[in-house]
Parts: structure tokens; C-alpha cells; sequence
């Protein structure tokens, strides 16, 4: 099975190199399931039911959120009515929608969605790893359960994006970082057979500060002071993600590589 993951969609510049090149992708890559992290989706804060709707009627099969999940207050009771919009598994538990999932791929396949958010230099939510530990004792990886398990971990600290993936490794098919909006160059299958990469990158505008207008992002670090408010940059955007092919035996990577089309940075069509 195909796997795709696209890094966070920043603002209208992600969300137009999505909607274009994902005819694209689907015609030359095949993939059996996709999954998009949008939490920056709505202008760089969060996502909103129609963006949410586009997505999913374009083919994307799963939407993840993040630390802006609640930015736009329209979502929250969206949220418990559209299952395949998924936030951190990790809030408290009576936190409205859910943080995990089990989903229809291609040729009556299952594949299980579960996202993580990190707690280093971000909020404190429940442990991660509790959280991932309770959710996989639920749905094993292969014959019985799921034929493939996607974890977005959305992180600050790559440390604990690889500790999360070691801890889970040979149990999931992959498991791909967001947050960072930097693509990282380990894409790697790991010893256990998980595929892995610190950060899928994101789709958006590359000649910004991690997708905001520059001129805004700089004054906050120079001046210390409350300036403008950060707001996504408006150029060309870059499309970003990891591709994973998995054996349809175990569940496991076979192989993985990064995925990044128009834009600024050097195109990769992974394989």
C-alpha cells in the first residue's frame, strides 16, 4: 500500500498547490490513502468546516490539526461530526472530537490515523506516550487489525518526534512529524520497520518565516514588542510530504521518501 502524508497546509498559498498538483500525484504516484496535516489551513490559524470540506471532497481521506486546533472557534462542533478531522489524541479526555481513527483505503483496506502532540516547548497535554500506548493496545498492526497505521506526532523537539517513533517502531507502518514547517533529510525505515521523517516540511510559501509574511515575523524577534499580527505569506507555494510504500503482509515500511513539487525548493517525486 501507498502512503502519502503532506506536511502543515499554510494558508491560501498551501491550500492552492494542494488543490492543483493533487490531480497530479494521484495520476503518477497512486497513493492508497492520504492524510493532511491543516491546522494552518485558515489563513495560518487553524481550519474551518469548508476548508475541512474541500479537502476531503479533493481526496484527501484524513485532515489533522495541531496546536492551533481550536484558532477557529467554528470547527469545535464540526469537529464531533466529522470523524475523519482528527486533533491531538492527547487533550483530556471530554476535549470535543477525537485524536485517533480507523479508516476505509483502497481495495477494502483499514487504515488507522493517530495523531500525538509533543509537550516539550509546548502545552502541557497528557503524556504522548500513554496515549499512543493506549490506542495501539486497542488495533494491532497486520492480519486481524489494521493494514496500516499512520501516527502525525506534532512536535516542537525532534528528540521527542524520535522518541515517540523508536517507542512505537515495528508496532506502526509510520510515523511523520508536523509543527516544524522544515522538511528534515532522514526520511528512513526504521530497525523495527517503521517509516519515518522528523518533519514532512509544509505546504505553503517558502520565502516567508515558516510561511508567515517576513516583514511581520522579523519584527517580533528584533523589537520584542507587539507588532503587526504574523499572517501567511502569499507566493508561490511549495507542496511538501513523505511518501511510504508499505507489504501488504505486515504493515511495515518497505520504503519511504519525501515528496516536495513546485515552488522554491528542489523538486523531489519520490519514487
Amino acid at each position: 500500500m501507498k502512503l502519502l502524508f503532506l506536511g502543515d497546509v499554510v494558508g491560501r498559498s498551501g491550500r492552492d498547490v494542494i488543490m492543483e498538483r493533487l490531480p497530479e500525484i494521484k495520476a503518477r504516484l497512486a497513493p492508497d490513502f492520504i492524510v493532511a496535516n491543516c491546522e494552518n489551513a485558515a489563513h495560518g490559524f487553524g481550519i474551518t468546516p469548508k476548508i475541512c470540506d474541500d479537502f476531503l471532497t479533493a481526496g484527501i481521506d484524513v485532515v489533522t490539526l495541531g496546536n492551533h486546533t481550536w484558532d477557529q472557534r467554528e470547527i469545535i462542533p464540526y469537529m464531533d461530526a466529522e470523524p475523519r478531522l482528527l486533533r491531538p489524541l492527547n487533550y483530556p479526555a471530554g476535549t470535543p472530537g477525537r485524536g485517533a481513527g480507523i479508516f476505509a483505503a483502497t481495495r477494502g483496506r483499514k487504515v488507522m490515523v493517530v495523531q500525538l502532540m509533543g509537550r516539550l516547548f509546548m502545552d502541557p497535554l497528557d503524556c504522548p506516550f500513554a496515549a499512543l500506548e493506549r490506542e495501539l493496545a486497542k488495533t494491532r498492526l497486520g492480519a486481524g487489525g489494521a493494514d496500516a497505521i499512520i501516527l502525525d506526532i506534532h512536535a516542537e523537539a525532534s528528540s521527542e518526534k524520535m522518541a515517540l517513533a523508536h517507542a512505537a517502531s515495528g508496532r506502526i507502518s509510520m510515523a511523520v512529524g508536523s509543527h516544524s514547517h522544515i522538511p528534515t533529510a532522514d526520511a528512513q525505515v526504521l530497525v523495527g520497520g517503521t517509516a519515518y521523517q522528523t518533519d514532512a516540511g509544509m505546504c505553503g510559501d517558502y520565502d516567508s518565516v515558516i510561511g508567515m509574511k517576513k516583514d511581520a515575523a522579523i519584527y517580533k524577534f528584533v523589537r520584542k514588542i507587539p507588532g503587526e499580527r504574523l499572517s501567511p505569506a502569499e507566493g508561490s507555494g511549495t507542496l511538501c510530504g513523505v511518501l511510504v510504500e508499505t507489504d501488504d503482509r505486515t504493515g511495515l515500511a518497505l520504503r519511504v521518501a519525501p515528496l516536495r513539487l513546485g515552488g522554491r525548493l528542489a523538486e523531489s517525486w519520490a519514487f
